[in-house]
């Protein structure tokens, strides 16, 4: 069926809902590989194709280059935002069909903010590729032609209402504004939360907002992944009759921001509406795929991995004096930080608990872990990863995700890797060099009127 855009020169096929499973057979190769297609447009955009005939599905995942990262002290917030006004039509699609037009194709779609980039994907039967081909180029290329201030400012008042409901109004909701704010300096650009101000947001203009999407959401800030039963020939002459009409826009620079170091111990306590007390400490630790990154993936395992971990068994089950504790290295392009948080149980203090953590940490800078440990920390760590390639949706974002941070989309044998490599006595280093004990945040956030 053909469906002509009312008012537009713009038309596409929306082919009946008919299916057919194909699964691919081959041997599998030794080395892990997602074989792939990759080609640019005339106007900047990078297309990534990759071939998975295992179910008759299609993933199309979009990444703009930007996030909370590229806004400005004062103006905050932007990028989330433009993740809300994303969805409510464009030139050619009016409000409220987006949803509409792609549920009834079978389909389901979402984005997501970080402080790096800006995501958009679209799961749905391959025969309904075409549809979300149109939906994201036509976003791309003329949602502010459709976007009058009032419906700009509608959007700003669900990102203030979001932020009440997650941040200001959320148990420990405070918790990673106050972190940024004490990892980073004044002025960086991870210094700020990724949903923005009340006041940056109530502060900015219908230019502010339309000059930054005009600055970074253009096809040469961006990068497509097309992932499931495509072929790949037919989808590239339809990525083509898409996008090509897009204008570029100007090229975007990289942020290149001092590193984030701290020199003391920045201690911090705060007041909220919660039943327990709650522990933060966090640190400044090495870049996404940087040296040292993936061997703070496997600390964390070894330290809160599943029941058997370092913190888990000391702090809840032998000692019964924390509710749960989980640790983690949040991973960066401009630079990580590796975080242990922890519950304490009703009457116990967050001092009993920190000087257990430092404890446990202090004979990991005296001993590596055990070969066990080390290779459950593998085994879980490799389990996700393998995990998360059992569906195009989550290998099409990988495939975006390792083209930003690299330039080489099939990077999963690298990857994976590099946690391969990870030895007892890296793990040993890592704790030493990274978790100094004077130079780290303490967070606590402990019962009381919410201030």
């Amino acid at each position: 069926m053909n469906r002509w855009i009312v008012g537009t020169n713009r038309w596409i096929s929306l082919p009946a809902l008919v299916v057919c499973a194909s699964v691919a057979v081959g041997a599998q190769s030794p080395a892990l590989s997602v074989p792939f297609t990759q080609f640019k447009l005339p106007n900047g955009l990078n297309v990534i194709l990759h071939r998975d005939t295992s179910v008759p599905v299609v993933s199309v995942n979009v990444w703009y280059h930007v996030g909370s990262g590229n806004e400005r002290p004062g103006r905050t917030g932007f990028a989330h935002l433009f993740e809300h006004v994303m969805f409510e039509g464009s030139m050619h699609v009016p409000e409220g069909s987006f949803d509409t037009w792609l549920e009834a194709a079978g389909g389901n779609n979402n984005g997501s903010t970080s402080t790096d980039r800006t995501n958009y994907y679209e799961d749905l039967p391959s025969n309904a590729l075409e549809l979300a081909l149109f939906l994201e180029s036509d976003r791309m290329g003329f949602l502010l032609d459709d976007k009058s201030p009032d419906k700009i400012n509608g959007q700003r008042d669900v990102v203030k209402n979001e932020k009440r409901e997650r941040v200001d109004n959320q148990p420990y909701g405070q918790a990673f504004v106050e972190l940024a704010s004490l990892l980073y300096p004044q002025g960086h650009p991870y210094s700020w939360s990724t949903i923005g101000s009340m006041e940056d947001l109530t502060a900015a203009s219908f230019e502010d907002v339309a000059r930054f999407f005009r600055t970074y959401y253009v096809p040469s800030n961006a990068s497509l992944v097309i992932a499931g039963d495509i072929d790949i020939a037919g989808t590239r002459k339809l990525v083509e009759k898409w996008f090509g009409d897009v204008p570029a826009g100007k090229p975007v620079g990289p942020l290149t921001p001092p590193a984030a170091v701290l020199d003391r111990v920045k201690k911090k306590t705060l007041t909220d509406r919660v039943q327990l007390p709650r522990l933060y400490l966090a640190w400044n630790t090495p870049a996404l795929l940087k040296p040292g990154d993936a061997t703070l993936d496997m600390l964390a395992s070894v330290l809160t991995g599943g029941k058997n971990s370092r913190l888990y068994r000391r702090l809840v089950y032998e000692l019964q004096i924390a509710q749960d504790v989980t640790a983690f290295q949040q991973s960066q392009a401009l630079g990580s930080n590796f975080l242990i948080m922890a519950t304490a149980r009703p009457g116990q203090s967050l001092d009993k608990i920190q000087a257990v953590i430092d404890e446990e940490l202090d004979k990991l800078r005296a001993a590596a872990p055990g070969a066990r440990e080390v290779q459950r920390a593998l085994n879980q760590y490799e389990a996700n990863f393998f995990r998360g390639m059992e569906r195009v949706s989550s290998k099409s974002d990988q495939l975006n995700s390792y083209y930003k941070a690299t330039g080489e989309p099939d990077y999963f044998q690298k990857d994976l890797d590099r946690y391969r490599a990870v030895t007892a006595a890296e793990i040993r280093a890592a704790v030493e060099k990274y978790l100094p004990k004077d130079r780290r945040v303490e967070l606590s956030i402990v019962p009381g009127d919410k201030k």
